[in-house]
């Protein structure tokens, strides 16, 4: 079985990465500099910014050169740089929709050719509560992420008379980079293997099943 994980080498998207290993599928994944300290037979590195179209097909014409089919696309990668609508950084909004939204889109469309021809194609499309809660600071991450969303929705009715399998996954505080320096202690944030078993139990489902939307947030609720 063939995976693709976009930003794969840390966070939630490096828990998928192992879990899929774990289950001995071939994973590739991309990021913007290969990590030289996470290394499988099965696991292929591809260095590209996915925040950039060329990159993402770079990316996916790559895999193509390798594999006729993919059984399971995770479109991981994301950004977040906190700030208000008003006082954001320009360019901050051009950022967080390339990285969140469009890459989701681009490399959705460059590889859905290949996951056609898979008998269980699955489609991961990380997301967040921000998707569904705006909050203070969150300024246009949360635009991206509701997008994010949006196009999901979209693409899960588009797939349902191929029998292809579309989820949302939108995690709550989880423990990633986007948290670094934080003073608070770990058990007050998901941990990223924990999103990584709720998309293998998702996929484990009968073909006939879909969680169409995996909400997952700390026991203690949102952090603000």
């Amino acid at each position: 079985m063939i995976a693709v994980v976009s930003g794969g080498t840390k966070g939630i998207g490096r828990a998928i990465s192992e879990l899929f290993l774990e289950q001995g599928m071939k994973v590739y994944i991309s990021s913007r500099t290969k990590d030289n300290n996470f290394s499988h037979d099965n696991l292929v590195q591809f260095e590209a910014d996915l925040s950039a179209k060329v990159g993402v097909n770079d990316f996916a014409d790559f895999i193509k050169t390798k594999e006729t089919q993919v059984d399971i696309l995770v479109n991981n990668v994301g950004v977040f740089v906190p700030g208000s609508l008003m006082d954001e950084e320009d360019g901050m909004f051009e950022l967080q929709l390339d990285t969140n939204l469009a890459s989701t889109y681009h490399l959705t469309r460059a590889l859905i050719s290949e996951v056609r021809k898979s008998d269980n194609g699955y489609i991961y499309n990380i997301c967040s509560t921000a998707s569904i809660t705006p909050y203070m600071n969150g300024g246009s991450y949360c635009i991206s992420k509701y997008a994010q969303l949006g196009f999901t929705k979209v693409l899960r009715e588009e797939l349902k008379p191929e029998k292809i399998r579309v989820s949302a996954v939108l995690p709550g505080a989880t423990m990633t980079n986007s948290w670094s320096g934080t003073d608070l202690p770990t058990d007050r944030f998901i941990q990223p293997s924990a999103i990584a078993k709720l998309i293998w139990a998702a996929y484990q489902l009968p073909s006939n099943t879909v969680m169409e939307e995996i909400l997952v947030r700390p026991m203690d609720g949102d952090i603000t």
